[in-house]
């Protein structure tokens, strides 16, 4: 059996971002859902605090696929990447939420931009937060962390101008407290500074702390 030569090409693909508010807000909040989650569902739990100073923008995966499996294919979700081919898919999607501030952001407007991922979108949103071009001010990272295959020693000093927050359910069962741990050693080891913040509840949001974190809470 002869053996597949695999080749690699850029295609133009065409994304959905869902938005609440207006562009020119002082203030921009990105949201990176989930795996399996759309940005519909997603930007509905920031809409309590969009507003005249806050624009809220829910890019959505560019991998969709029926989460209820073949034979009902009637939930659609998405995902950032996975294993396969995974430097490419990290590199579409970088430039993908990178072209998506710069396709919303009108001219001359520069907001205050802050990230919050969660689950796969967690990961996500640190690779883009340190390999994108879009400066960050505020990372917050909801059952997740910063993504293992990022070096830190290398881009310590750009994640140290970013706000770091980490939010975790304290019956996650995605992020135990040996996980959490490890994480604030790993950010110690860098001298990245970050406020670690848990609630009571599993692998989802949380309403409550949600709006403290979005308002400018830690």
């Amino acid at each position: 059996m002869a053996t597949p030569s695999f080749h690699s090409l850029e295609v133009t693909r065409t994304a959905r971002v869902a938005t609440i508010g207006p562009s020119d807000a002082p203030e921009w909040w990105m949201g990176l859902h989930g795996y399996g989650q759309r940005a519909a569902d997603f930007v509905e739990a920031f809409d309590p605090v969009a507003g005249a100073d806050r624009y809220v923008v829910a890019p959505e995966a560019l991998s969709r696929f029926y989460v209820d499996g073949l034979e009902a294919h009637e939930e659609v979700g998405a995902s950032w990447m996975t294993r396969a081919n995974r430097d490419n898919e990290i590199d579409d999607y970088v430039s993908y939420l990178d072209a998506t501030v710069r396709h919303l952001r009108p001219d001359g407007h520069v907001p205050s931009t802050s990230v919050l991922g969660f689950s796969q979108g967690a990961a996500t949103a640190s690779r883009w937060a340190l390999l994108g071009d879009t400066t960050i001010d505020r990372l917050v990272l909801w059952g997740g962390a910063p993504a293992h295959d990022l070096d830190l020693s290398a881009h310590a000093d750009r994640l140290r101008t970013m706000k770091l927050t980490i939010v975790v359910g304290t019956k996650d069962p995605h992020v135990t407290d040996d996980q959490r741990a490890a994480v604030r050693r790993r950010l110690d080891e860098h001298d990245i500074p970050a406020t670690i913040r848990t609630f009571e509840g599993g692998h989802r949001l949380d309403d409550d702390v949600l709006k403290t974190v979005l308002l400018g809470g830690s």
